[in-house]
């Protein structure tokens, strides 16, 4: 598989099954770890969870989320975000350091993101199916904490991970003419 073919043919894949074996995804979160860094500061972190350690987390989050509902609708919203760490055998939560200088922060958060998208990439190269999700558990401190993190941490992704897509990935169209500003010395930039 091409480059051009990985970026093209990954797609978010909601529900995944089968397990990635463990060299794997040490293999996957090295060639993360190759993802630009402009000060070096390597400040990204992952966190793999697989097992029964995916139920600890859900049911963790779902008690911790469940203090903003309703009493009436607690058991109900409970259950249901409880399940959602099961939608794939392995998760792997990404997550960076944040420094006290704002603008290396940015910086390291930005290579975080490179590395989340480099372990996609690299796994779509080698058949996994995967899903990028965040959502307001990353923000949670206290989740943070159950995870081994520091609360000043961010968490960047939670990788969903498996070799057997469960569902169909979602195809969308691209309006790439429309995103695109050409600035060069034939068209000004403004023009007036």
């Amino acid at each position: 598989m091409t480059v051009a073919e990985a970026i093209r043919s990954r797609r978010t894949i909601g529900k995944i099954d089968g397990e990635v074996p463990r060299e794997t995804i040490r293999e996957l979160i090295e060639l993360a770890t190759l993802a630009p860094n402009h000060r070096m500061t390597e400040p990204w972190r992952f966190t793999v969870i697989t097992g029964a350690a995916r139920e600890r987390l859900g049911r963790f989050w779902a008690e911790r989320a469940a203090q903003q509902i309703e009493p009436a609708a607690r058991a109900a919203f409970i259950e249901g975000e409880a399940k959602k760490p099961l939608r794939a055998p392995t998760l792997i939560v990404v997550s960076t350091r944040t420094d006290e200088n704002p603008e290396i922060a940015e910086e390291d958060f930005a290579a975080t993101s490179a590395a989340v998208q480099t372990l996609l990439l690299a796994a779509q190269d080698k058949g996994i199916y995967t899903g990028w999700k965040t959502g307001k558990m990353v923000h949670d401190p206290e989740v943070k904490k159950f995870l081994g993190l520091d609360p000043s941490d961010r968490i960047v992704a939670v990788v969903y991970m498996g070799t057997k897509p469960l569902e169909e990935a979602k195809q969308r169209p691209r309006k790439v003419d429309e995103i695109i500003n050409w600035l060069s010395d034939a068209v000004p930039a403004h023009p007036v």
